[in-house]
């Protein structure tokens, strides 16, 4: 006769060892000094985007100074290479002694709620073995991210079948993909195109970047001349990290404020920026002035201009057109021009995942989450006991990790004061008459990835409380002062 083995039991369970999980293990470990805790990956190791993603140049969008977490000082230059920021994110796990917390390998298939045990019990598969492994959890933290790591958002076209050359998506990059004297031709406009583009055009017979419509992109260089000079100064790194991140957060808020108030004159100083590489006869309309304002999509980061300094000096030409379809040789344009191509790089985005793919229940109740209802873009209507950490668009991401992390603290710690052992978020009386609208404004942000799968993202409501405002400068503010008595917070 077999005895089954007792699930491992956690206080809070975070799924996920990238940005997100490790900053919010560092936050528990550090405010709830007395929580068992356990952070499972289904990597086989930690960084989350930045171990997937090995395409050419791969870097951050967003500066280190507020990309990187409050508590731990960058040194070096702003935007840095994910080789750089998995050594960072190593330095955080070593110096912390978060490493004996991972499992990797570890895939959650299913996570269920009992409100009579209050428990979560995680279903997961080890990679290594394939072995089912059951996990029990009081708290669930939800740092996954939110796109599917295994494969990229491709559209398919007409006529694929029939190219004769490779079609790749940066994804998904093959370890061994030669370049060397090819014609390539790069689909998509966005930040993963602005970072392969001046990372392979020196590889290639000649890179043609095609793109349906524009992106604002802002060259700078690729250095912070206060933290430069405070370091002349030999001023503390800890000082250095505190006094820029707060200086590069109030010209975030300073750019995010006009690009909303005057939009025309934020456009035209991001041509300007691009104008000055490209000079005055370059087709700015064209290949570089989008239809949407500033803001309501991602505005790409080009260090040193890099994108543009290809552009000067031949190896890359910008292609503004729809694809009507592929062809043996590449691929045939709308306006009946046709782009030779050994290799097509599809830059064209990713897949949405929600909450990781896996199966939730509540009560043996399978959880719809475009059913529910997200307080402040973090918890759901219906769902005890769980936290999602969904960063922000405009702002660094890691600034929502370390606040969130504050906030998920304090919860806990107000839970054991109270001798509550769940805790859920529920519509109050004065939401009775509410709108419930999508996750987000299509006004306000709408990249093609949340466009495509909105109807699978919780809903938000009209009042604010019910909202994922994207908003860094106001939340910070906020949500220390949440009261967690308030009566959206139901206590068992």
């Amino acid at each position: 006769m077999s005895i089954r083995k007792r699930p491992e039991h956690f206080d809070v369970i975070i799924a996920g060892a990238g940005i997100s999980g490790i900053g919010s293990a560092y936050h528990l470990h550090d405010q709830c000094p007395g929580k068992s805790y356990l952070v499972l990956e289904e990597m086989e190791s930690y960084g989350g985007t930045w171990l997937t993603h090995t395409y050419p140049g791969v870097r951050s969008d967003s500066d280190l100074y507020t990309f990187g977490y409050r508590f731990k000082p960058w040194t070096k230059a702003p935007i840095a290479s994910a080789e750089e920021i998995l050594h960072y994110l190593g330095e955080v796990i070593h110096e912390n002694d978060i490493d004996r917390h991972i499992r990797y390998n570890h895939r959650i298939v299913s996570a269920s709620w009992s409100s009579d045990d209050q428990l979560w019990t995680l279903e997961c598969l080890r990679l290594e073995d394939d072995k089912p492994t059951i996990f029990t959890a009081n708290f669930l933290w939800m740092c996954q991210g939110y796109y599917d790591h295994s494969q990229g958002y491709t559209p398919q076209w007409e006529g694929m079948d029939n190219f004769e050359g490779q079609v790749v998506h940066p994804q998904t990059w093959p370890e061994d993909l030669d370049l060397g004297g090819k014609r390539v031709v790069l689909i998509g406009s966005g930040a993963t195109a602005a970072t392969v583009a001046p990372a392979i055009a020196n590889d290639c017979e000649h890179l043609t970047v095609l793109q349906r419509s524009p992106t604002y992109f802002l060259p700078e260089y690729n250095a912070n001349d206060l933290a430069d000079l405070l370091r002349n100064l030999k001023v503390d790194e800890a000082w250095i990290h505190e006094i820029v991140r707060r200086q590069v957060l109030e010209k975030m808020a300073e750019f995010t404020h006009r690009s909303v108030e005057e939009p025309e004159i934020v456009r035209e100083e991001l041509l300007a920026g691009v104008r000055a590489f490209l000079g005055p006869d370059y087709d700015m309309e064209k290949h570089f002035t989008p239809k949407y304002r500033p803001w309501q999509q991602r505005v790409a980061f080009v260090p040193e201009g890099d994108l543009f300094q290809g552009i000067n000096a031949g190896k890359v030409t910008m292609a503004t057109d729809e694809i009507g379809r592929f062809t043996k040789n590449g691929i045939l344009l709308k306006s009946g021009e046709e782009l030779e191509a050994d290799v097509i790089i599809t830059a064209t985005g990713f897949n949405l995942c929600v909450l990781g793919g896996i199966q939730f229940t509540v009560d043996g109740e399978p959880v719809d989450f475009a059913k529910t209802v997200t307080y402040r873009g973090m918890m759901f209507s219906g769902v005890p006991n769980m936290l999602w950490v969904f960063g922000y668009f405009r702002a660094s991401w890691t600034l929502r990790v370390d606040i969130v992390g504050d906030f998920v603290c304090r919860l806990l710690n107000h839970m054991k004061t109270r001798h509550a052992r769940s805790v859920e978020v529920a519509l109050r009386p004065e939401d009775a008459d509410m709108e419930i609208l999508p996750w987000i404004d299509n006004d306000n942000f709408n990249p093609g990835y949340l466009q495509r799968s909105m109807h699978l993202m919780p809903r938000r409501g009209s009042n604010p409380v019910w909202q994922h405002t994207q908003d860094y400068w106001n939340e910070r503010e906020e949500l220390p002062r949440v009261d967690l008595d308030g009566s959206e917070f139901v206590y068992h």
